[in-house]
């Protein structure tokens, strides 16, 4: 019931600013993992996160969510094909 609790109401309990740019992704135990669109407001989150923690405790009470775990977005992959060198490869070429 708590899942449904924080990944339903997060934008209710954190704003509507802050949860148009970062999303609950998993709620494990007592720790909610945040992914944020930027590293902006992945650091802005993380600034804010005592603030966010007694929101949390006030909405749904003690000790339900104790620890926000906040990354920032997904590193885009440069792995194109089937067949790929390890390391640096052949980028040498210019020389």
């Amino acid at each position: 019931m708590a899942i449904g609790a924080v990944l339903g109401r997060w934008h209710e309990i954190v704003g509507a600013e802050i949860g148009a740019h970062c999303v609950p992704e998993s709620f494990d135990a007592d720790t909610v993992l945040v992914r944020c669109d930027s590293t902006a407001w992945a650091t802005q989150l993380r600034l804010i996160t005592p603030q966010v923690l007694q929101r949390f405790e006030a909405e749904l009470g003690v000790g339900v969510v104790k620890k926000l775990s906040v990354i920032g977005p997904a590193a885009p992959s440069w792995r194109k094909g089937g067949r790929s060198v390890r390391g640096r490869g052949p980028r040498d070429t210019y020389g």
